[in-house]
């Protein structure tokens, strides 16, 4: 059989698992459960003999980062594409459609989101290859999960047949309120939707044309314009930017009548909430019901997550009881573990307050590495920056602040103006204002230096891109 193209959807941005999700770097490229980011292991669990190289659809933002991480674990990506905006998962899948359809329409494709947690890949590749069959035959399949509980934050699918192996979808259930949830986890016809879909790429094409032909044509347009940059695929935007906003379950899945569900009865979660990382985590360490990260203690603590990722932030707690408290380097989150659904509504009310905390990290990731503000006030800022072995920031200048550079690891070559120079560990050097300056690493380990700015503005907006190894422009 032809190998499966596994269609990784990793340019959401989900607030629930603030504050270590965040717009900037949001769930799915942190380390959450394991050792690998949630991206790392979705690709890795959809790698193999049977899977040809993933189709990676994401947004400008985070490509550099699905890059870095697919690198990071040996997987090399047969495309990222970069959607122009966010348009839900309707036109992405239908995309990804298209371009495989190119070269073989009859091609498996598998949509998977990049966020969630399967930690027994072998059955998933069974319930995969329990689906493989109907979807050849020119069924869409959805997989559903065998529910333990009456979950009120999961869309449900109703099954139309009996038995283990591979049913018709009868119809898709909104998420139900708890009386209805426990009465259809009683039913056992009931599945939990994934959101997890296996097709042939003429088949989700042909659903599209007969359910939501509006898209076609626009998204064709988007790629048949698209262009490469820098191995990246970036969608053609003015066809992208009059799309409507839309699922596929409600574009196509719940209109087509060619649906068939696969049960899936092992653990699975779609980390919605920091209640089910702390269910996640209990799983490993079922004795121990106060469960603490590396950098937090409980103490008499029952029904409680105690997270720090800052390993200069210990967290403690005593005689906690269900309770979350998860901190970062600048923010802290203290709730009721039954209030794990309206933790959006924190990002929400910083964003009305304009914090950055809603959004933004203290630390910066770039194509080049990541920097982090140790100090800021009014006409100066410290800044800690780490540039990755081989890797460049742009030739640019600013037009408000200049910059003292303290090389305190590795080896730095600094360009200013038409000086370059080899700045080595204890040496600095000096950028000043209007200066045309560039930082490269040339070294073979991470290179580690402290900035020091001062002017009238600081932003990451006073910056004049000259030229740039990435691609990026001023605002990028």
């Amino acid at each position: 059989m032809a190998k499966i193209t596994p269609i990784l959807m990793a340019g959401g941005s989900g607030t629930r698992l603030w504050p270590v999700s965040r717009k900037a770097f949001p769930k799915q490229f942190a380390q959450l459960i394991g050792e690998q980011t949630l991206f790392q292991a979705s690709a890795l669990r959809l790698s193999g003999a049977d899977y040809a190289d993933p189709v990676v659809m994401t947004n400008a933002d985070f490509r550099f980062i699905v890059a870095e991480q697919l690198e990071q674990v040996g997987l090399a990506p047969g495309a990222i594409v970069i959607e122009p905006a966010g348009r839900n998962t309707a036109p992405a899948i239908l995309a990804a459609a298209l371009m495989v359809a190119k070269t073989d329409p009859e091609a498996l494709l598998l949509v998977a989101p990049s966020d969630h947690v399967i930690p027994d890949v072998a059955a998933f590749s069974r319930a995969v290859q329990q689906g493989s069959g109907p979807a050849a035959d020119g069924r869409i399949v959805t997989f559903g999960i065998t529910p333990d509980r009456p979950e009120t934050g999961y869309g449900y699918l109703e099954l139309a047949g009996q038995g283990d192996g591979p049913q018709p979808l009868a119809r898709f259930v909104e998420k139900p309120d708890a009386e209805r949830a426990a009465q259809m986890l009683a039913q056992g016809n009931f599945l939990w939707n994934a959101g997890i879909f296996l097709f042939k790429a003429s088949s989700m094409i042909d659903a599209f044309r007969q359910h939501a032909p509006e898209y076609l044509d626009p998204v064709g347009q988007a790629l048949s314009q698209a262009k490469t940059d820098l191995g990246f695929l970036r969608l053609a935007p003015a066809p992208w930017e009059g799309l409507a906003d839309n699922s596929i379950d409600y574009a196509v899945m719940e209109k087509a009548d060619n649906l068939t569900v696969v049960r899936f009865s092992d653990r699975w979660s779609d980390l919605g909430g920091w209640d089910a990382v702390w269910r996640e985590t209990l799983d490993a360490a079922p004795s121990d019901r106060g469960v603490a990260t590396a950098h937090a203690t409980a103490i008499d603590c029952d029904n409680v997550l105690l997270r720090s990722d800052d390993p200069d932030l210990e967290v403690v707690g005593i005689g906690l009881k269900d309770t979350m408290v998860v901190a970062t380097g600048d923010a802290v989150l203290v709730a009721g573990m039954d209030r794990a659904q309206d933790v959006r509504l924190a990002v929400s009310a910083l964003k009305d307050q304009k914090k950055k905390q809603a959004t933004a990290f203290p630390r910066d990731h770039r194509p080049w590495g990541w920097f982090e503000t140790l100090a800021l006030a009014d006409r100066f800022q410290v800044k800690r920056i780490v540039v990755k072995p081989g890797a460049a920031l742009s030739l640019q200048s600013h037009v408000h602040r200049s910059e003292h550079w303290i090389v305190v690891s590795g080896t730095a070559k600094v360009t200013v103006d038409q000086t370059v120079t080899l700045v080595t560990e204890n040496q600095s050097i000096y950028v000043p204002l209007g200066a045309v300056h560039r930082m490269e690493n040339p070294g073979k380990v991470p290179m580690v230096l402290i900035e020091v700015q001062t002017g009238s503005y600081l932003g990451e907006d006073d910056i004049i891109r000259y030229e740039d190894v990435y691609a990026r422009d001023n605002d990028d």
